[in-house]
């Protein structure tokens, strides 16, 4: 337990455990010590005897949360819990009294207080309350810290549009545009029920805080991929290929293209490390997955599936024709090891008449402001880059598979 006082400096502060704070104030010593006793084990504990002591610990450590008792002699609990959230604006603060009016509840609860409970305090109560602070306060130090990550994301990712190809900033920029809403969106909902119940109830915060942690999980995808490439001149790229299904599967989730579909992914039964720059492997991926999602906005079932080919691929059994085709063929060929990656659908599939220029730059099917036409041109060049094929075969009425062969290196 760290127990510290108004003479308790920063550096003081920066030795002691990395648990979370709460800072307890009361000018009677029975309720601090019961508080004390209460949470000393779940939190390191500041204590103070007045709001002029508690301001200085706030100044010179860092408060999750604090509980304040609202009648105290010279700095009431009220004018006290102003002058936290000057210094934090996120700390969680519990207004306690045993003077209990609605007056004072309404004017703690416009100041910020997150609670307002009455004295003699049950246990069980007090315990939740302080619990569930400590939770929205974990929830926003995560917001704000993927808002950082987000923000030098994109630094970087404007860095590297100056730098190096586009194709590399097109697949950071699919991945952050959604990750910047979803922690918007998340935010904005935890202030909305905060204004509204003056608190975020307990099951609405277990939500929030999942949807964060996914965001949260998205945004290293990215910066992973992101770094990747930034080294791919120093020496030679190779990914193993179950990471890029696994992180894929995560950045369809969170797009929402996938609503009201279903979308499922197998990876290979043994991961295999091949010879590919994984930032282009992931581009290939999706814009495949986004493709097919966007096939119909019927309910349908997209899904990614993995192989590793130890023969060689007979090119002459895939010809050219009204429900297949070959791209690439004249710059591969088929010589093993290969990967094969699949990306199938279920939906109305391709006309013949379109078949063909599927795969031409700006080329869309889609209505205006729905598609530009570019996701699978990227693909193309991609593939052909890397020495690959795409074979395309579809049925009207039963959808389409592309699949993608790429030399995989010996395993």
């Amino acid at each position: 337990m760290r127990l510290l006082h108004p003479s308790a400096s920063v550096s003081d502060s920066a030795t002691a455990s990395a648990r979370r704070t709460l800072l307890i104030v009361d000018d009677e010593e029975g309720p601090r010590q019961s508080l004390r006793v209460v949470f000393k084990d779940a939190y390191d504990i500041l204590i103070a005897d007045s709001g002029a002591a508690a301001i200085e610990l706030a100044k010179n450590n860092r408060v999750d949360a604090a509980v304040l008792d609202i009648r105290m002699a010279g700095m009431s609990g009220t004018e006290l819990l102003a002058n936290l959230k000057i210094i934090d604006r996120h700390i969680e603060v519990l207004m306690l009294t045993a003077y209990e009016t609605v007056e004072t509840a309404k004017q703690a609860l416009r100041h910020g207080a997150c609670d307002y409970l009455t004295k003699p305090f049950d246990l069980g109560v007090i315990r939740q309350s302080v619990d569930n602070a400590m939770q929205r306060r974990a929830l926003t130090d995560s917001l704000r810290a993927n808002s950082q990550e987000l923000n030098e994301t994109m630094d970087e990712l404007r860095h590297q549009q100056r730098t190096q190809s586009e194709i590399y900033a097109s697949v950071m920029h699919d991945i952050c545009g959604p990750l910047s809403s979803i922690t918007m969106i998340v935010e904005m909902v935890k202030m909305d029920l905060e204004t509204a119940h003056g608190s975020v109830p307990a099951p609405m915060l277990d939500r929030l805080t999942q949807a964060n942690k996914q965001a949260a999980r998205c945004i290293e995808i990215s910066r992973r991929y992101l770094r990747g490439s930034r080294a791919q001149d120093a020496q030679p790229s190779a990914v193993l290929v179950n990471q890029v299904i696994s992180d894929v599967r995560e950045l369809v989730a969170i797009n929402p293209l996938s609503k009201g579909h279903q979308f499922t992914a197998m990876p290979l039964a043994r991961d295999v490390l091949v010879p590919i720059n994984g930032t282009e492997l992931v581009q290939i991926l999706l814009n495949l997955v986004n493709n097919a999602l966007q096939a119909t906005k019927a309910p349908h079932t997209v899904s990614v599936s993995a192989e590793y080919l130890d023969a060689p691929l007979d090119l002459s059994r895939l010809v050219d024709g009204p429900a297949e085709r070959l791209i690439n063929r004249e710059n591969f060929s088929g010589a093993p090891p290969l990967l094969a990656l699949c990306v199938r659908d279920d939906g109305p599939g391709i006309m013949p008449d379109v078949l063909p220029r599927v795969f031409e730059t700006y080329f869309t099917t889609k209505g205006s402001g729905e598609g530009t036409g570019l996701g699978l041109s990227i693909v193309r060049r991609l593939v052909a880059r890397l020495h690959g094929a795409i074979h395309v075969q579809t049925t009207p009425g039963k959808g389409a598979s592309f699949t993608v062969y790429l030399p995989a290196g010996a395993k």
